[in-house]
Formats: structure tokens, sequence, C-alpha cells
């Protein structure tokens, strides 16, 4: 009995300090924060899209303040980190979580405030990534996985596409397609909105309990199966389950680290359930090159030039230019949130084969139970035997079926140790 009081009471302290995460970060919007003025846009048509538009620091101080003062949102968690060591002390699995929430939070208070300075971009990388960096000593590096996969897919191009590329469904028959979808795959009382919106940059995007699509677009088949994967099963899923939480309500929230596991969670997913494709996996690397050119100096032009080239109408180059320098300036360094898609599916996939080699499977569906990430899987493990985490509700049948997941894996870590460039030679009579 002593025992279970302590820990109701240990139980209590952890969710009291898990709500005020969640409070203090509920006024930040990274990407509201970010967003350029639609008369920007005009003005770039209007210079035939020639010139770079005019933004800078006072830019976004007077046409996109903060709806909080940074100062003092910093300071409120300082004070949330500090009631976590008070309360759980320094070596507390779960504090040691939050604390790290806590910090992340800050930075991007700090990167918000340092928009269109070149310190916004120094900060965004450390939260997201740069395009050169390594996963392992000598390893290839992002920029070197878009390199390979653009050669690749130049070799396939038009040789797989079939009626479900073609964009042949309205924004608003996109809308209802998912609201059938996603209705038998959210049940237990779940309502899923799903609705039109010409506020966002992306073709679709979830919220806390809705999916937006972009209105006045066409969309094929494929496009529509990945919007009902990425956005629902996978986004929509792992905020469910954070949410479903009764003590650590911290997991319905991400911090930037858990963005790059959930969006490689999200791509990974594309992927097992088959329902990716050349031209998304080929939209993902563009990315990539994007980012990494912006790394390097290029400027707003000449990576609305890039995505032209890529077969872009003007319209869908601007909106994929903007992802890159939105934050910064039009010849500023970039946000590279972006590099989250293909940076956590390597990260993910690597993980599970050495998960499986090592017999933590059970670990895997622990990925669903809500913004996590991979570096506090072993914490999230401790937390669930432990009663402090239930287990994911919503998780895709590709991984709550461990078995087969296992099989897949297995398979993987042997083939890796082939030598591909061995078995070209061997088998040039068969690929001729």
């Amino acid at each position: 009995m002593a025992n279970g009081e302590i820990l109701d009471e240990y139980q209590k302290v952890v969710r009291e300090l898990s709500d005020s995460i969640v409070a203090a970060q509920r006024p930040i919007r990274i990407l509201d924060a970010l967003k350029w003025d639609p008369s920007i846009e005009q003005l770039f048509i209007k210079s035939k899209y020639k010139k770079l538009p005019q933004i800078d620091q006072e830019y976004y101080l007077k046409k996109n303040p903060l709806s909080f003062d940074p100062e003092k949102k910093i300071q409120e968690f300082h004070e949330i980190d500090r009631n976590i060591r008070r309360k759980l002390g320094q070596y507390s699995g779960v504090g040691g979580i939050m604390q790290r929430m806590c910090y992340e939070y800050c930075r991007v208070v700090e990167m918000l405030q340092a928009r269109g300075t070149p310190r916004f971009t120094e900060i965004s990388q450390e939260l997201y990534g740069s395009s050169e960096d390594a996963f392992h000593v000598g390893a290839p590096t992002l920029k070197d996985l878009a390199t390979l996969v653009t050669s690749t897919l130049a070799k396939i191009k038009d040789k797989v596409k079939t009626s479900a590329d073609v964009p042949s469904y309205t924004s608003e028959q996109a809308v209802n397609i998912l609201r059938e979808r996603l209705a038998a795959y959210f049940t237990d009382g779940n309502t899923i909105r799903v609705e039109l919106s010409d506020g966002i940059i992306a073709d679709a995007a979830a919220g806390a309990d809705r999916i937006k699509i972009h209105d006045g677009l066409k969309f094929s088949a494929r496009e529509i199966r990945t919007f009902e994967i990425h956005e629902g099963w996978v986004h929509l899923g792992t905020t469910l389950n954070g949410m479903a939480q009764p003590i650590c309500t911290f997991l319905s929230k991400g911090a930037p680290s858990s963005t790059v596991t959930q969006e490689g969670l999200a791509i990974i997913t594309e992927i097992f359930t088959f329902s990716s494709y050349p031209g998304r996996v080929r939209r993902l690397t563009n990315r990539i090159v994007a980012v990494n050119m912006a790394e390097e100096g290029a400027n707003f032009y000449d990576v609305f030039q890039f995505y032209c080239e890529q077969g872009m109408d003007e319209e869908d180059a601007y909106q994929s230019t903007i992802r890159v320098f939105r934050g910064s300036t039009p010849e500023g360094g970039p946000y590279t949130k972006d590099l989250s898609y293909s940076k956590g599916f390597i990260l993910i996939y690597n993980f599970m084969r050495l998960a499986v080699q090592r017999g933590l499977v059970k670990r895997i569906p622990l990925l669903f139970v809500g913004k996590t990430t991979l570096e506090d899987l072993h914490i999230l493990s401790d937390l669930m035997d432990e009663g402090m985490i239930t287990p994911p509700r919503y998780v895709p049948p590709q991984f709550a079926d461990i078995a087969a997941v296992s099989a897949w894996m297995v398979y993987s870590l042997f083939l890796n140790r082939l030598d591909l460039r061995r078995l070209a030679l061997d088998f040039k009579g068969i690929l001729q």
C-alpha cells in the first residue's frame, strides 16, 4: 500500500510537470510565425519572377509579430526546467525527456526571435540538421542521398506511371475521400475533421484533430493515399495516442527533435504500405537539394529556377521555394526542417534493423505512442513497464505486427552486406 501511495504521488507530479510544458508551448506556432504575406508572391509575379522578394528582420517584426513575449516565454520554460529538477531529481528518465523539451522550446523561441538574420539558420540547423550531416563516421550525407536518388529516378522516369498518377480529383473530392477512409481507421469515438484551406503552403497538413487540404488543386489517387497515411495514420494517430496519455501528456506535443522522428515515421509508413511512388520520392529529395543550395549560398531566385527546371510551374515552384526561405531572407540561409523527412526515414529504418538484430522488436510500436524521439525509446519502454504510459491505440498494421516487420528487417540485415557493384557485374547478362 505504501509503495502504491508513493507511485500515485510520483504520477501526480509527472502529470503536473507534463501539463505545464503543454500549456507553455501552446502559443508557439512555428510555421505561422515564418509565413510570408500573400502580397510578396504578387510582387514576385509582377516582376515576372525576376526580382527577389523584399524580406528582412523588420518585415517579420511588423508584418508577422509573435503572439507572445519571447523573453517571458523563455523564462517560463527555465522555471519549468528548475521545477523538474527540484521535484524529480537529476537522473529521472522522464524528467530528462521533459528537460530536453524545455531546452528545445527555448531554442525555438530564440530561432523565432532571429527571423530575418543569419542566426535563424544556425539555430534551425541545430534543431533539424544540415544537408551535410553524416549518419556515422565515413557515411554518406543527405546530399549524397539526393544525388543517388535523382540519378536512379531519371532511369525509370515515365516508366512506372499509371492512371493512379493522374491528377483527377478536386480538393473537395479529396476531402470527402479522406473523411470516409479516416473514419474507418480512427474509431473509439474520435471524429477526425478534413477540411479545405487556402492558408497552407503544403498540399495537406495535419493539426491536432483535423487535416487541411489545399483548396483549388487537383490530386491523383496516389497523392490522396499518401495524405491518408502520412497526415492521417501517422501525424493524427500519434497526436491522438499522445493526447490519450493519462500521465505523460507531453507526448501529445512535439518539440523539434520529435519532428525528425515523426516525419521519418510518416515516410517509412508510406514505404511500408506501398503508398509512396517515384514522384513523391523525387519531391522529398528535391527538398534536400534546395536546402543544400541555400546552405551553399544560393538565393531565392536560384532555388526557384531549380524547381522550374524540375518541371514545376511557376506557382508550385514559388511555394516550394518559400518552404526553404521562410523565416529567413531571400538571400539568407535556409529553414532546414524539410530535411526531417529523409533524415528521419534513414534513422528509423536503421533503428528498426538494429532493434530486430538485438531482440528489442517490442520497442518498434512505441514509435507511435505520441510525439516521440528515437533517443527516448529506451526510457519510454521503461515507462511502459512501470505503467506510466499506455500502449498506443492507433498503430498501422504494418507496425503493429512485429512478426512481419521482423522478417523484413532480418532479410534487410543480410542484403545490406551484399556489394551492389559486384552484383551489377554478375547480373550484367540478365540486366541487358
